[in-house]
């Protein structure tokens, strides 16, 4: 017997003899990381009654949170569909040179400390910042106002819709494109009518985290805007608010941040699975 196969049939041989342990192994490791992520989550709705949630949400601070915390976001989606999406398809289907690096830049902001991307958008954007001068010369105040908690939105959720998004786009066939093209579509068009749909599991997905990511960003927000309520205070500077004062308004808000995001990251799953949608990215 060679001493390749020799080897393969002792392997082979200790997996047969072995694999109840291998597989006790897989399941408790799977079991101790399912604990640790979702015994924090189940604890958020079991450590306070259902009457108690709703009594809290009804509070005016929690209802002024809520929404603004849905008016900023679908503001800061707004403008990252608007941009992204066509810049998101010329990194996807254009060579040029400093396109990686363009890339990295666009999505340095997922791997920013929250408290440092406060401070830039302060530098950049705040009263003594690079821009401020010419904000205030044209009468625009952002810095601590609800334009502040939009920008900050827009800045940390971007890059999760541009990456999924520009992925997305590269996955489409090129040959559609071409051939819409050759019928005579301008380039525009067909980016609208075939590049589009056809990245549409991609995009979506893309959506629904970025609007995930925007609902939680807590750290670039108070940093910029602050917390002022019915001003600034989304719903993570409210929980941070209400944490000392009244815990169960607190669990309350971070209940429906949890249910919002769960059905966020479900309609990603159901999406990709689509078939009006190509059934693609099933795996997001």
């Amino acid at each position: 017997m060679s001493a390749p196969v020799a080897v393969a049939a002792r392997l082979g041989g200790g997996a047969r003899r072995r694999p109840l342990a291998f597989l006790i192994l897989l399941w408790t490791a799977l079991a101790a990381v399912l604990t640790f992520l979702t015994l924090p989550i189940i604890a958020i709705f079991v450590d306070t009654t259902p009457a108690e949630l709703i009594s809290s949400l009804g509070q005016p601070e929690a209802r002024e949170a809520l929404w603004l915390s849905l008016r900023t976001s679908v503001a800061a989606l707004a403008i990252i569909v608007i941009f992204g999406t066509p810049a998101a398809y010329l990194l996807a289907t254009r060579d040029f040179r400093g396109r990686e690096l363009v890339t990295t830049l666009i999505e340095l902001p997922l791997v920013l400390p929250p408290a440092a991307a406060g401070i830039g958008l302060l530098a950049a954007f705040g009263p003594q910042g690079i821009l401020g001068e010419a904000l205030a010369d044209a009468g625009v105040d952002i810095a601590l106002t609800t334009a502040a908690v939009v920008v900050a939105l827009t800045f940390v959720a971007a890059p999760f819709y541009l990456r999924q998004a520009q992925a997305a786009f590269a996955a489409v066939d090129p040959t559609l494109v071409d051939a819409a093209r050759t019928l005579g579509a301008s380039e525009a068009r067909a980016f609208a009518r075939v590049a589009i749909p056809n990245a549409g599991p991609g995009i979506s997905a893309g959506l629904a985290l970025a609007w995930g990511r925007a609902l939680g960003e807590f750290g670039a927000t108070l940093m910029f805007a602050g917390s002022f309520a019915g001003v600034t205070q989304t719903v993570p500077l409210a929980i941070f608010s209400e944490f000392t004062r009244d815990f169960p308004a607190a669990l309350a808000l971070s209940a429906v941040l949890v249910a919002v995001s769960a059905a966020l990251l479900l309609s990603v799953k159901l999406l990709g699975r689509s078939p009006l949608l190509g059934g693609a990215y099933s795996h997001v």
